[in-house]
């Protein structure tokens, strides 16, 4: 497994990073062809709970990326339904979000054991699909999103407890020129912080953020193109604004524990159990996905 941060964007990795990450693969046969999935370990489970989050590279393969590339890039509904979120220079970065699942390339990563099994061994116990969102920034013209934490909010859809997380699926390579994801190592050991509106945006407490990054580690995690990060809830992040030419889009898969079910409904899902999907299917699904769209634009 590679190391929890990545202190360059190059292509740069150590050998353990290597041999760790050979180990942490499940090896598959499938129509003749080894196919290997990311498998958490004990250690890493260690390290999210002491850092609050876990970076893996190539979570994806690279035909499962380019697949996933290809789809969102070319789906009408991201395009037309994306809706921004402004931030406090007035920059917008753009989201959407659901919270049912489909049979799209899409739901078959949100059901994939690799992440489904690994937000289990992280959170200690079963979990269930909260949401997920794909995240844009243009290039030149993408807004930053304000330092915060997942639980700031998510509180307020009426769950008690922090046993939620998210996985942050690079589509495109995320730099620092480009905003990639920033975290506070161990900051969600601090607790759920106070939180208010930043343009659009919902920020914590300014004073209590400084106050952190003046104790604890600020990281950048820049990701290549398949590479995933998890996130505790209460992990302080952001980004910055894209001020590169390069595109940076991102994919989540958001997660609850089924014991943390809200006590009330709201605008998020109660607990329904989660059907995991063979690693496999996600290539699969993303094939037929694919080949449908480019019918449909031939036709």
């Amino acid at each position: 497994m590679p190391p929890i941060s990545r202190p360059t964007s190059g292509a740069f990795k150590k050998k353990q990073d290597i041999v760790n990450q050979t180990r942490n693969l499940q090896h598959k046969t499938m129509g003749g062809a080894e196919m290997s999935y990311f498998r958490v370990d004990a250690d890493q489970v260690a390290r999210f709970a002491r850092d609050g989050y876990l970076i893996v590279h190539q979570l994806l393969d690279a035909e499962e990326t380019e697949l996933l590339r290809k789809i969102a890039k070319a789906d009408r509904e991201i395009l037309e339904k994306r809706s921004g979120r402004q931030d406090a220079e007035g920059k917008k970065a753009l989201i959407i979000l659901h919270t049912d699942l489909r049979d799209d390339i899409y739901g078959a990563i949100v059901r994939s054991r690799r992440i489904v099994d690994t937000m289990e061994q992280l959170l200690g116990g079963e979990v269930y699909h909260w949401h997920h969102k794909m995240t844009m920034k243009e290039p030149f013209e993408g807004g930053a999103w304000e330092w915060h934490q997942d639980y700031g909010y998510w509180y307020n859809d009426n769950c008690l407890f922090p046993y939620m997380a998210s996985v942050q699926i690079a589509v495109d390579a995320c730099t620092k020129e480009n905003g990639c994801l920033q975290v506070i190592r161990g900051s969600h050991l601090l607790g759920r912080l106070d939180h208010g509106r930043v343009g659009d945006q919902t920020g914590a407490d300014r004073e209590r953020v400084e106050a952190a990054l003046q104790r604890l580690e600020l990281v950048y995690c820049e990701l290549e193109p398949g590479d995933g990060v998890f996130f505790h809830c209460n992990l302080l992040h952001r980004s910055d604004a894209n001020r590169s030419p390069h595109p940076r889009w991102t994919f989540l898969c958001c997660y609850n524990a089924a014991r943390n079910d809200p006590f009330k409904p709201g605008w998020y899902p109660n607990y329904s159990p989660l059907e995991k999907w063979d690693d496999s299917r996600v290539k699969e699904v993303g094939r037929r996905q694919w080949e449908t769209m480019v019918a449909a634009t031939t036709a």
